[in-house]
This record gives structure tokens, sequence and C-alpha cells, in this order.
């Protein structure tokens, strides 16, 4: 195996897969077969600076280089050869978010990212505009408030991108995205696969008056479907990802896309009446949709799949921080009473516990707001905990509520696709942090939906691996082959998930809580206020 294994890194038949995640960034080397071969990941976090969330352009490099390194030894140790050359390379990011360059390619304004809920004005008014939802965290949006908010940079603007199309752009020089990621730049014509013409005239009609030296189609970068080239790793980009320069140029690319889209490819939810969802600092469920929804609904986003199939996509900002902090103040407890546990066997006896609470977990609620929630319209955040003299307070009940409430403002939209659209839905695969203790976040996630959830194996490897798969797509499909066709057949064939299908007691219970939780909106706001 190791031999085999060896002769494929020395002779350049493996492929590179990079994602920025929220809190992680996550280096895959997969083989021949797509199974990963080697991998290595840099944890960091955003930072809260002057009410922006950000991260800083050196932590960007320093964690992209540290994660290529860690990846780069794994293999050394693994194989005993030096990593010179792959067969090609793909990066992803998290999606949406302001990015904007001047001429000599000097960034703006520091990187806004999706987590930002500061461009309400914006979204309003460009929603009504193109009687399409744009939500609050598109790149769009962003542009637009910051020229509503009369920001001087605005006019110095000659490239804005995502902070994948931003990486890929530093290492093969091309201004490109793929067009999932560009569905959450601006909207995306199901038709021409790119974004929609006659939207676009309509924002510079909208700022004319403006008088920029530059239009929307000046500014932002060319849209790629699946399977395209989009370009090659320059001298100066190998050096970037490398710092010990062992890594050689010319290595092809594949579209940047985001973490929609390799939430996708990884758990093969491409094809229609198939969906996702991902669970970790934030969570999304993607739909591939059949049809078009019959109207624009606030809460639901319309994005495409990596190869340009509408999507329906509910988003909530807020999932597992604030659950994983209470987590965090129980290992502390355990520390200070001279046991020792590690992460694993803590959020498993924690999350293994929920199966034992009330099915509606026993009157209690809570908000895991850490930041603002679009979905409920909250532009801030404050974690929150809630019971009545009546609750039942012990503690299964209380890690079952903040399993439940990580889902709160996810199955608002959900409810939207699955009982007022009708949107047919075989099953939904889970990936990301959320499912990581065996069978618990299934089960709580198939009772907020009533879907059967199922999580495969492979899941685990998330966005990283999703992206390394397209580019392996790119690098090897046949002249014909749909993405589809190149997962069913030699991805996904023959590997089995486990399913979960949604228990009736779970279901009853999800929505006892989901009443709580919208009747207690109010609480959580008056807290917001409160605390300000």
């Amino acid at each position: 195996m190791s031999h085999d294994v060896k002769s494929d890194i020395l002779s350049g038949k493996t492929v590179l897969g990079i994602e920025f995640g929220s809190t992680r960034i996550k280096a895959v080397l997969i083989g021949p077969d797509h199974a990963p071969i080697a991998s290595g990941s840099h944890d960091w976090e955003n930072g809260f600076a002057n009410q922006i969330w950000t991260y800083s352009l050196a932590d960007i490099w320093k964690g992209l280089q540290d994660s290529y390194q860690k990846m780069a030894s794994d293999v050394k140790r693994q194989y005993g050869v030096t990593l010179q050359t792959v067969g090609a390379i793909g990066f992803s990011g998290m999606m949406h978010g302001y990015m904007a360059f001047d001429e000599s390619g000097e960034l703006l304004t520091p990187f806004r990212t999706w987590r930002n809920n500061i461009t309400e004005q914006a979204s309003a008014a460009l929603s009504e505009l193109f009687n399409f939802h744009i939500p609050q965290r598109w790149s769009i949006a962003h542009l637009y408030q910051a020229i509503l908010n009369g920001e001087e940079h605005v006019a110095n603007i000659r490239f804005q991108t995502t902070l994948a199309g931003y990486i890929h752009y530093k290492l093969t020089g091309q201004k490109v995205l793929g067009v999932g990621e560009a569905s959450g730049v601006f909207p995306i014509d199901m038709h021409t696969k790119t974004y929609h013409a006659g939207m676009v005239s309509q924002f510079n009609d909208l700022i004319a008056a403006q008088q920029l030296p530059w239009t929307l189609e000046d500014i932002l970068p060319a849209v790629l479907v699946a399977g395209e080239h989009a370009g090659a790793l320059t001298a100066e980009g190998a050096k970037l990802l490398d710092v010990t320069g062992e890594l050689q140029a010319g290595i092809p690319l594949c579209p940047p896309e985001g973490d929609a889209g390799t939430g996708m490819v990884a758990t093969n939810s491409v094809a229609k009446r198939t969906g996702n969802v991902s669970a970790g600092t934030s969570v999304f469920a993607m739909v591939v949709l059949e049809k078009g929804l019959s109207k624009a609904y606030e809460e639901i986003d319309l994005v495409t799949t990596p190869s340009g199939h509408l999507v329906a996509m509910a988003h909530s900002n807020n999932c597992s921080s604030d659950l994983n902090e209470w987590v965090g103040l129980f290992g502390q407890f355990a520390k200070a009473m001279g046991m020792e546990t590690d992460a694993n066997q803590l959020y498993g006896t924690l999350y293994n516990l929920a199966l034992q609470g009330d099915p509606d977990c026993g009157g209690l609620l809570a908000y895991g707001y850490l930041s603002g929630e679009h979905m409920t319209h909250f532009e801030e955040g404050r974690p929150l905990f809630v019971r009545s003299a009546e609750s039942r307070f012990n503690l299964a009940n209380f890690m079952r509520v903040h399993l439940f409430t990580a889902l709160g403002a996810l199955s608002i939209g959900m409810d939207i696709l699955l009982k007022q659209e009708a949107v047919k839905l075989d099953e939904i695969l889970g990936h990301g942090g959320f499912f990581k203790t065996a069978g618990v976040g299934q089960k709580m996630m198939a009772g907020a939906l009533n879907v059967p959830v199922s999580v495969m194996e492979t899941a685990g490897e998330g966005g990283a691996w999703g992206i390394a798969l397209l580019a392996a797509f790119m690098l090897h499909r046949s002249e014909q082959e749909t993405l589809e066709d190149y997962l069913n057949g030699k991805v996904f064939a023959g590997k089995a998930g486990v399913s979960v299908q949604p228990d009736p007691k779970d279901v009853e219970g999800f929505e006892a809580f989901m009443k709580r939780y919208v009747n207690g909106l109010a609480i959580e706001r008056a807290a917001v206020e409160h605390l300000n």
C-alpha cells in the first residue's frame, strides 16, 4: 500500500484540496482512488474589531502555509518522500463576505466575513430591486452598503472577491470563482451559468448617480463551472503556498469554491432531491431543487451547486459555538475536581446524556446567539439560557436544549421549504462537528427536520476533501461526464452511510421546543438591548 502511495506522490498523481473554515484551515491530499492519504490543519479564530468580524491577511497566509506544511510533513512522515508536485489543486473557503482591492492589489478595508449582519439597508433595497432575496452576508450587499455608507474606499475598488477567490488569485493570477461560490456574490442566471445580466444592469443603473469609475462587470471575478480549468500555480504562488520552496509551479487549479459547494460534493448531494446540512460554527442546509420556488423568501437563499443547478439554502449564523463553550465549562469543572478527560470523552458523555432528556427539553429554553442572527432578525446576539420554576432542570435536559437550539433558526427556514413549498427531499446528509459524537447530532437533526439524516464515513473529511474531489473531477473527467456521474460512479460507489430515521417523539418534542423558541424571541431581544 505505502509503496503504491509513494509512487503516486512522486509521479504527481495525487490531488490537493485546502479549505478555509470558520475555525480551521485544512489541507487534504488524496490519491487516485480519491481516498485521503495525508492531511494537515491550522486552528484559527475570527476577531471582532471596530464592530466587524474579520480575519487579518497575516492570519490568512500564516494559516494557509501552516496547514500546507503540516500536510507535507505528514507525507514525509508516512511515506518518506518530499512533496514536490500534485496533479491538481483546489481552494475553498467560507462563502460571501467582502474583500475589495485597489489597482495595486492592496486590501482597501479589513475583510468583512459572512458573520457580519451590517448590511440590512442594502439587503432590503437590493431584494426589492431584483425581486430576489439578497441576504445580508452576500458580497453584493456588502458592496452596496459601503456605497450607501459613503465609504471613501469604494471609488478605489478595482477588484472584489471572496476569501477563496482571493487565495486563488494570489496563487494563479486568475480573477475567477466557481459558480457555487459566485452564487453567494451575486445572483446567477441558471441558463448562462454566470451573473444575471439583467440584475447586473439594474445594479449599474442604481449606482449611476454615484459616478464611480467602475461598473459591476469591471470588478467581479469571472464565473466558471465544475470541471473547467481555472489557471495554474505561478512561481510566486508556489512560494506563497510552500515556504520551503519544494513545490513546483505549473500545477493546474480548479475553480475556487465556497464551503457550501464543497459540502455538497463531500456528501454526494449535488443531484436533485438530495440535500446536505453542514453544522459547526454556523449551520446551513442545502436542498437541490427540481424546480424554482413559488416566490422569493427572506429566509431562503437561492444559490447553485458547483455545476450550476439551483439550490435552496437555509442558513443560520449560529450553531455550536455557544454549545461548545458550555461543554468547555463542564471540562473546567471536571479538571477542578481532579478528573482528566479528553475532548472526545467529554463531548461523548454530555451529548449522549441529551438522549436521556425529555423530548421537549423539560420546558427549558436557550438561544446560542453568539453573533447576530438574520433568520430571526438580530443584528447582535446574546447567548441566553432561560427556565421557569416549573421546568425540569437537569443535565440531560440542559444538554438537549442546547443541541435543539443549535438547530432552532435553521428549522424556521427548512419549514418554508418542506411544509410551505412541499419540496421533496429523500434524505439529508450531515457533516460537521455537530455530528462528531456518533448518532446524537443525527438523531437531533432528524427530529428537527422530520427527514432521514445520514452521515457517511467520508463526511468527516469535510470541505477540504470536497474541493479535492472537484480538482480531481477537473483532472480526470471525460468530455460528457457530469459531476453527479463522476461522484456516483468513481467516488461514492459502494460507500454506505449510517442513516437515522426521525423518531416521532423527537419530532413532537422539537415542535414543542420551537413554540417556546419563537415565543421567547422577545426575551432574547430584551437581553440584547439591556446588555447594550
